[in-house]
């Protein structure tokens, strides 16, 4: 098995117009952020993982764990294709993490 790192992003847009559809995306933001996903940006998050294989089987286990109304989306990219993603930032106050360097957070 090789470790070609690859990034999973979860793009979602769901209902919260009633308590009941407003409880189903808690419930679903809760289980991305308990599996190690974290915000890209309002209703995009995202998650490192080693190869295709655990991107696959994480991609299953959101399947698996997604409101039945609203539309979730998911893209799986390498970590070189995630290093290119060019970076807007309309402040010069604001900052974000530019770099490919590997952060293990235990």
């Amino acid at each position: 098995m090789s470790f070609r790192f690859m990034r999973v992003m979860v793009f979602f847009d769901l209902p919260t117009t009633t308590k009941k559809e407003l409880n189903a995306y808690a419930k679903f933001r809760k289980f991305l952020l308990k599996n190690g996903f974290y915000m890209l940006q309002e209703s995009v998050y995202c998650k490192l993982v080693l190869n295709h294989s655990s991107s696959y089987l994480l991609s299953q286990k959101v399947k698996s764990h997604a409101p039945s109304d609203g539309l979730i989306m998911l893209l799986s990219v390498t970590e070189k294709q995630f290093s290119k993603m060019d970076i807007i930032v309309g402040d010069k106050g604001k900052e974000h993490i530019d770099s490919t360097d590997r952060i293990v957070l235990l």
